[in-house]
């Protein structure tokens, strides 16, 4: 495994997980499952499988580099990469890939986010190990997931109509569809030829800063024309400079609807990407009527399907709701219904 490298991007706020999920400590260093771990520590420890411990660097923002190296105490502090402001995913990956290309011109490059929810281990190792294969071959690699339901909040991957679909096939892809209105959605799980875009991508160092060199040269130039500032004393006021300088732009936008050489490799894991409460609906524990519990003091009474969250010792009497999301933490209180979850981020503008 020494030429695979793991880069895990841990620099999002998580709004749609408030009122647990605030700037100062977003959701990837919050326990959401109640399992006794934050999601980037679930992370980092699925990656071991398939990258060693010090091949992984962490990308978030400068504020957040100490809680990084709390949570991760096996990491060295040059594993942790700061960026000084928040422009999508595609400088973040530029970075990273240009700072490991430096060390190692074999590097394999796997990129995660840092908050998804996969269980099954072993078969996120298996699918990785297929998807460097196709990798290692000069393509870019992308994990698809097999729709489960017509969702409104994924971006799907079109492939052929005769496109293998076990799990772990590898399959050219047609193309990459924006997240569709629920009528499209409903279409393309019927067809069996798209696949949720997982936003977990495999790739050598060296595919992916071809793919910026061609696609997006301002992009490539800041930085990685110039390889010597990295893993130097220079290399943070190098990369402080690119990220003033550089566009807010998704690696979606930036390579992967330019790219032609892109594969999809089938998941054979469970797979969610926890973008909101509502995501976490099926992996939560539920009591008879459908509530999903989490907390040591909570009582409900003719209540039904809701999600709640109290910190432990807080005592909370529930009555009545059906279909609610009701979360406390420290000085914030939510009470949502589950249907008007994507109106959270408006809701947040006007506080």
């Amino acid at each position: 495994m020494k030429n695979n490298y793991s880069i895990i991007m841990a620099g999002g706020i998580g709004s749609r997980f408030w009122p647990l999920s605030v700037p100062e400590r977003p959701k990837q260093f919050l326990d959401i499952l109640g399992t006794g771990k934050s999601l980037i520590q679930m992370t980092y420890e699925r990656l071991l499988h398939v990258s060693p411990s010090e091949n992984v660097y962490i990308v978030t923002n400068v504020q957040y580099k100490e809680m990084v190296l709390e949570q991760l105490p096996d990491l060295k502090p040059e594993q942790v990469l700061t960026e000084p402001e928040r422009k999508n995913t595609a400088p973040c990956i530029a970075y990273a890939a240009a700072k490991i290309h430096a060390l190692n011109k074999e590097a394999n490059l796997i990129v995660a986010p840092a908050d998804h929810l996969i269980l099954q281990e072993s078969n996120f190792s298996k699918t990785i190990n297929a998807a460097i294969s196709s990798a290692e071959k000069g393509r870019i690699a992308t994990i698809g997931i097999l729709p489960t339901r017509p969702d409104t909040g994924y971006g799907y991957i079109e492939v052929e109509k005769t496109a293998a679909s076990a799990p772990e096939s590898i399959s050219p892809v047609k193309q990459f569809r924006e997240k569709p209105d629920l009528e499209t959605a409903k279409k393309f799980v019927e067809s069996g030829n798209f696949f949720w875009n997982s936003g977990i991508f495999i790739w050598k160092s060296s595919t992916v800063l071809n793919a910026l060199e061609e696609f997006q040269p301002d992009l490539f130039n800041l930085f990685a024309k110039d390889l010597s500032a990295y893993n130097t004393s220079g290399e943070q006021e190098h990369v402080n400079h690119a990220f003033a300088t550089c566009e807010d732009i998704s690696v979606d936008y930036a390579i992967m609807e330019h790219a032609e050489n892109i594969d999809v490799v089938l998941a054979s894991f469970d797979w969610s990407d926890l973008g909101t409460w509502g995501s976490l609906d099926t992996h939560l524990t539920k009591d008879d009527h459908g509530n999903a519990l989490v907390g040591n003091k909570i009582h409900t009474f003719d209540s039904s399907n809701c999600i709640v969250n109290i910190p432990d010792g807080n005592t909370a009497i529930i009555d009545g709701l059906d279909g609610y999301i009701v979360i406390q933490s420290d000085d914030r209180l939510m009470i949502l219904r589950k249907e008007n979850e994507q109106e959270l981020k408006k809701y947040l503008k006007v506080l």
